[in-house]
């Protein structure tokens, strides 16, 4: 039986629009974040916090004309127009121009049905064949009037395939948050043994041994923890020195930790690119790795390409196989990434052959660590380039052996469960995205549905 539907225009289906277009924001140095459009992504269920400024409490209180509300809607205008997050509660942000927060008309249209019907393929390309602008993209405001829909009269099959379509972006949320604990908990080890040196630190105060005055703050610190503090296994803790030295590159560094050139252990290498790009683009071919692949998820793999290159193409490439490590060098310079499939990379890419005691794991937290410092370095009118003589001259400590080992064994399980993680992901975004044009459709009905995503979820 056909779905009885009646057509509105999205200015109808809306009850409220929050616009603070059209004005710079005063920022601070810390308060409330402020979200701008590179934050809202039809990947994650929530606005992303990437490079985000603050606002104090007056700023927020007095300048903005209005304030998303939990479950609201934060829709993109300007840039990535239909970009569209859901609104969190409590509310951790606040928006300023170039977006919109939106609430739906409740009498017309379930709010977790318009968010699945903004996301649909249909509703994206319908929004990126009416952009207004040259350069930049716009979807205006005023412009919601001419956007149509045929939406369901019945609310209870509307709130259906809403709570359907939202079940997935919960389980995706919730994956991509455990990844960012995981991510976070590799990082605070690399942070704690390769940058702040807490064990040596520990080692040098039961020994008594003398503590520089750049890490007295830090040896106060890991003092006042007192019992707190979470010992090593014997074995590891005693594989690290109790005495600093002093290095003219470096500053203070553990004893026998001696500093050298990063290119002394790692062979860095540049992809390449057959020209002119386009006349080596299929729809089918080798995967083809662009920056905006990397740059489209803060996962650490790269799971696919949108694009791809005839075979041609490949002699003068480089093609490398499923679970390297590549690091951007130019365009969003610094982003390390491992690929979970076999791609070739162009000349925006470094990659990794050779090495010496460093592992792919440990280089991907390095990476992470030195990004600053290294992109002080690059040059660019446009955009900062990250030269390999940069990564190659960058002086690093190289720790002994035996406590890499005991790192590696750590990364690595954090690594591997990132990727069965990730890999669930990717599968719960496949089937999400197969069902919703189905359930928008009526092809697929509610019961066949919910069967569906009982079996994935």
């Amino acid at each position: 039986m056909a779905i009885e539907t009646a057509n509105y225009s999205f200015s109808d289906l809306l009850s409220n629009i929050v616009d603070n277009r059209g004005k710079t924001c005063p920022v601070a140095e810390d308060g409330l974040p402020l979200i701008a459009t590179n934050c809202v992504k039809n990947e994650t269920l929530f606005p992303m916090f990437e490079k985000v400024r603050y606002v104090d409490k007056e700023t927020y209180d007095n300048w903005f004309r209005g304030h998303p509300e939990p479950g609201d809607m934060i829709f993109v205008t300007k840039g990535s127009p239909g970009n569209v997050c859901w609104t969190p509660d409590p509310v951790n942000f606040c928006i300023a121009q170039d977006m919109v927060a939106i609430r739906a008309n409740p009498e017309i249209v379930d709010s977790k049905y318009l968010f699945a019907l903004l996301r649909s393929r249909r509703t994206q390309h319908s929004i990126l064949n009416m952009h207004v602008g040259t350069l930049i993209p716009h979807f205006k405001k005023g412009d919601f009037k001419n956007l149509y829909f045929d939406i369901p009269r019945d609310l209870g099959l509307q709130r259906s395939i809403g709570e359907t379509y939202f079940a997935f972006c919960e389980k995706i949320e919730l994956n991509r948050q455990m990844n960012f604990t995981l991510e976070g908990m590799a990082q605070a080890l690399f942070k704690s043994w390769f940058v702040d040196f807490d064990p040596v630190i520990d080692n040098a105060l039961a020994a008594d041994n003398p503590i520089p005055d750049s890490l007295k703050a830090l040896a106060e610190s890991r003092k006042a923890q007192g019992e707190q503090r979470k010992p090593l296994p014997e074995a590891i803790q005693n594989r690290f020195p109790n005495r600093f030295v002093f290095n003219d590159d470096l500053g203070w560094v553990p004893e026998g930790w001696d500093p050298v050139p990063l290119g002394e252990y790692v062979t860095v290498k540049r992809g390449g690119s057959p020209r002119p790009i386009h006349d080596y683009l299929v729809d089918d071919g080798l995967p083809w790795v662009k920056i905006s692949d990397a740059t489209a998820s803060d996962s650490r793999f790269l799971m696919g390409t949108k694009q791809f290159i005839k075979p041609e193409g490949l002699s003068k490439t480089v093609k490398l196989k499923k679970g390297e490590l590549i690091l951007s060098n130019s365009a969003t310079p610094g982003i390390p990434k491992f690929l979970n499939l076999d791609a070739c990379i162009h000349d925006g890419w470094l990659y990794f052959p050779k090495k010496k005691l460093f592992t792919d794991n440990y280089l991907y937290q390095l990476f992470l660590v030195i990004r600053d410092a290294l992109l002080s370095q690059g040059n660019g009118s446009v955009f900062t380039n990250l030269k390999t003589d940069i990564l190659k001259n960058h002086c690093v400590v190289v720790p002994n052996k035996l406590l890499l080992e005991a790192a590696e064994s750590r990364f690595d399980e954090i690594k591997q469960r990132c990727l069965l993680i990730q890999e669930q992901t990717e599968s719960l975004t496949k089937t999400r995205e197969t069902l919703l044009p189905k359930l928008l459709s009526g092809q697929l009905r509610i019961p066949e549905a919910e069967q569906q995503v009982a079996e994935a979820l």
